[in-house]
């Protein structure tokens, strides 16, 4: 991303634009890997439960891509380039690449809710962040993480017991998670 703006809103200096603009960067980068993480997962999950997973995840993947759209026009609106190439995700994120390849259900949604854990942890990280450098991207980010934890919620609810446990709450990696889960997942494709 251009670290220089030739300009910025009305109102914001462009120290403000240019810190906003790259923890939106950040952002845009983890909402482009979730939606086709997303995608993998609805293409490679098996099992009992399939269909209701396989068709629960394309509304996702939609309104994730349109949370992505919406970040990258704030960075072109604060007078910044925002960058969506594969090879510029790859290489500015601060996470692995998801490891589970065909796997059932259970693992997979659990594999998907760590991802959730850290896309969601960050987009709250950067809500504080905005408090006093944008509310407008505050608010942009507020509605994108209200619809973002409903989306882990629905993941979650695959995974919890009736006492409200999550058969992976120890997990600390994909894999972990996968096991918890009762799998034996195909990782790394």
């Amino acid at each position: 991303m251009a670290t220089k703006s030739k300009y910025t809103v009305p109102g914001m200096d462009e120290a403000a634009a240019t810190k906003v603009a790259g923890t939106l960067q950040d952002r845009l980068n983890a909402l482009l890997d979730l939606s086709l993480t997303l995608k993998h997962v609805h293409w490679n999950v098996v099992g009992p439960n399939f269909i209701g997973v396989h068709q629960m995840l394309d509304p996702q993947v939609d309104a994730v891509r349109a949370m992505a759209d919406a970040v990258a026009e704030r960075i072109a609106t604060l007078g910044f380039e925002p960058w969506g190439t594969p090879g510029y995700i790859a290489t500015h994120r601060s996470w692995d690449d998801y490891s589970i390849g065909r796997a059932g259900t259970l693992e997979h949604l659990a594999a998907l809710d760590l991802a959730y854990n850290g896309l969601n942890a960050d987009h709250r990280k950067a809500i504080e962040e905005f408090d006093d450098l944008d509310p407008v991207t505050q608010d942009l980010l507020i509605a994108q993480s209200e619809q973002l934890e409903l989306f882990q919620w629905l993941v979650r609810a695959h995974l919890e017991d009736s006492s409200g446990q999550l058969r992976h709450a120890e997990a600390k990696t994909e894999q972990e998670a996968t096991e918890a889960a009762g799998g034996d997942a195909n990782v790394g494709g």
